[in-house]
């Protein structure tokens, strides 16, 4: 685990071996707010790949202007559905058992230290699994639209990562960055890495600003259309949940030949290191656009960079989504949040892309000084990190 000026405050293990349970909590800085981060499932999650996350985390709710500080949960989670089989005989009960016991676990830290939220292979469902199990609405956010609670300022219901929050403020990130390095967004060429949540609505919204979606990539395969996709079968693609491979029209390529398309925006929205050193070398891009965490890692983005390569940090793009959970948490309605969204996220990008453009200087450095001056400045109110 890296330890920092800033944190970890927190670093959490959970273990019951008799469901099976592995879990991961990090809070890394809590000066501006309570830690504000995802829970995510996967088969080889822990403390350092939770670590990282918990960290940017604190920049992003930070540089975001939300009083939010920086946490993130893994729970490890088998990729065979049969292996994640619980006593009860079904993947979605232990899914469930699981859960409800890291909530229990975790109870004695939540709202103060940590608030939880959707991430891999967790959403509405799972976050009302959550709130349920400790018996309080406020202690998650993405919960479902028709989850509410009513309060003394009236009724306050979820909003779901469903809604696509983050998707949304990805592409307005995109266009704002592009705008401010001469490039219109109309007819822009881009390739999306990824066709989740975030991907697919990234494409809806750039696709309706007039971006020429035309390289997609999921976990089964790429496909690509140099004229662009067809949003209308795009649209029964994901009504459909099917694959992009399903797509009728493109030409299928190998998932290694998505990185040789030359573009002009390229949006990681898939994993952790996606862009490596075996791929680098290949990226003909113009703008990257972060919207998954960490897609790759600093070192390479600097190389990149140098090599006269733009790219919008994670968590500058894609904050979209804790900026949803801090209007869920106020209780603002959907339409109040991406209004919100939009007005964060476009005044962060124009922060960072044109301080970049200014100063010549790597913009996650640029991003980084503006939001530790924000979490410096909290932490200077306090005498320690456990002050109430």
């Amino acid at each position: 685990m890296i330890h920092d000026p800033y944190g970890p405050e927190y670093v959490v293990k959970v273990h019951d071996s008799k469901i099976g349970l592995t879990g991961f909590l990090v809070v890394h800085n809590t000066a501006l707010g309570p830690g504000k981060g995802g829970i995510r499932m996967t088969p080889d999650v822990g403390e350092e790949e939770i670590g990282r996350l918990a960290s940017t985390m604190t920049w992003k709710n930070a540089l975001a202007g939300i009083p939010f500080g920086g946490a993130k949960a893994g729970i490890i989670w088998p990729s065979s559905a049969e292996a994640a089989v619980g006593k009860s005989g079904n993947t979605e009960d232990h899914k469930k058992e699981l859960i409800r016991a890291f909530a229990r676990a975790l109870h004695p830290l939540l709202i103060k230290k940590y608030i939880a939220g959707p991430d891999v292979n967790t959403g509405e469902k799972e976050m009302q699994w959550f709130a349920e199990a400790v018996g309080a609405w406020s202690v998650v956010t993405g919960k479902p639209a028709k989850y509410c609670v009513m309060t003394v300022d009236g009724q306050k219901c979820g909003l779901p990562h469903e809604f696509g929050s983050t998707g949304f403020g990805v592409a307005h990130s995109a266009k704002v960055a592009a705008e401010l390095m001469g490039m219109k967004i109309k007819g822009a060429k881009v390739a999306i890495h990824g066709f989740g949540n975030v991907g697919t609505f990234t494409y809806t919204h750039l696709t309706k600003m007039g971006a020429k979606v035309i390289a997609i990539a999921d976990k089964d395969g790429a496909v690509f259309v140099p004229g662009g996709f067809n949003a209308q079968k795009i649209a029964q693609l994901i009504r459909a949940k099917k694959t992009i491979r399903d797509y009728v029209g493109g030409k299928k390529i190998r998932p290694e030949d998505f990185w040789r398309i030359p573009v002009d925006i390229l949006i990681p929205a898939s994993v952790t290191d996606v862009i490596n050193n075996s791929n680098k070398k290949h990226i003909k891009a113009k703008l990257i656009v972060e919207a998954g965490n960490i897609p790759m890692r600093e070192n390479i983005e600097d190389e990149l960079f140098r090599k006269g390569i733009m790219f919008v940090p994670d968590f500058v793009a894609n904050a979209g989504g804790v900026i949803s959970s801090y209007a869920e948490y106020r209780g603002y309605s959907p339409e109040k949040m991406f209004r919100l969204v939009e007005d964060k996220i476009v005044a962060a990008t124009r922060a960072v892309i044109g301080e970049s453009l200014r100063r010549k200087k790597n913009p996650r450095q640029v991003a980084m000084e503006l939001a530790r001056k924000r979490v410096e400045a909290a932490m200077a109110k306090r005498k320690t990190a456990f002050d109430k």
